[in-house]
């Protein structure tokens, strides 16, 4: 086998790995490149191409970490990662675990660890790799690792995210609220929001986004039955997708472009968060990316009196 065949065998593993530790499609896509490139130009053949390419990606994806830190810190309103419409990471066994670990709402909780902390959980926890592995690839002792692992897994479990166990249930009733959206029936769609959901938006100051999270089941269908309808008048449509391995969609405007996407957790029977990506920076990946706020002045005109 060549080098290149045994890179593109690896390929959708570093992806994954990358993806889970920087929240970032593009910055993930460029940590892989980064990567061959890197074992493009090795003198030598490494023992285990798995070993030698995963430790690269991961000290690659520590590094654009830290220097993005900064950055998130000055960030506009909330953070979300990147919206994923596709998980290359494959293990049929593990599916719905692997589907869960790349949610918004852990990757959220992942960006709170430490980057050696996020980096041993990903590789540990997340993909099962054994410590003398994760040891090698973060340059920490067997031990040292051991209590990262410990202090990131604690953390992890106290805010895990909790979802609908079973997830065809969970698709029916996100099929069912889109349904409900896209209908007018705003009193259906209630009935299937928790008392204390939130909608939540990323636009990082660079679309229009909520000046703070709406709160409370009758505040969130008051705001879509107000906006929603407008949306259609001005030829945005909905296309219902998975991501981040969670009930989601796709809103487009005209000529097919990407206005934002949303992301739904649900659990004991209802929805407990809506959350949209609005900013054009991270859209991109997924098709030419609309003018949000042409588009927002089109419904602000939309909703005037006698228009």
């Amino acid at each position: 086998m060549t080098r290149t065949e045994e890179f593109e065998e690896l390929r959708p593993l570093l992806f994954s790995i990358a993806y889970r530790l920087l929240g970032s499609v593009s910055e993930a896509e460029d940590a892989v490149q980064e990567t061959w490139l890197r074992y493009e130009t090795s003198l030598t053949q490494p023992k285990s191409t798995k070993a030698f390419l995963s430790a690269t990606i991961t000290r690659i994806s520590i590094d654009v970490l830290r220097s993005a830190r900064f950055q998130r810190e000055e960030y506009v309103g909330p953070w979300f990662p990147e919206p994923l419409l596709t998980d290359p990471a494959q293990d049929p066994a593990r599916s719905a675990e692997l589907a869960d670990s790349v949610s918004t709402a852990a990757l959220l909780l992942l960006e709170r660890l430490s980057p050696l902390e996020r980096a041993v959980f990903v590789l540990r926890e997340v993909f099962g790799f054994g410590f003398p592995e994760v040891a090698a690839t973060v340059g920490r002792s067997q031990a040292a690792c051991r209590q990262l692992a410990v202090r990131a897994r604690r953390h992890m479990d106290a805010g895990r995210p909790r979802f609908e166990a079973d997830r065809r249930e969970r698709e029916r009733l996100a099929a069912r609220f889109f349904d409900a959206l896209r209908e007018g029936d705003f009193e259906g769609l209630r009935e299937l929001l928790a008392a204390d959901v939130s909608l939540v938006g990323d636009g990082g100051g660079k679309a229009p986004q909520f000046a703070r999270p709406v709160a409370g089941a009758e505040n969130v269908t008051r705001l879509l039955a107000s906006v929603f309808p407008m949306l259609a008048q001005v030829d945005v449509t909905m296309e219902r997708r998975e991501v981040n391995g969670q009930p989601g969609a796709i809103f487009r405007a005209r000529h097919n472009k990407v206005l934002n996407t949303w992301t739904l957790d649900v659990l004991d029977g209802q929805i407990q968060t809506i959350r949209a990506v609005t900013n054009p920076d991270k859209l991109g990946h997924l098709g030419p990316v609309a003018d949000a706020w042409a588009i927002n002045r089109a419904v602000r005109q939309a909703r005037r009196p006698g228009d």
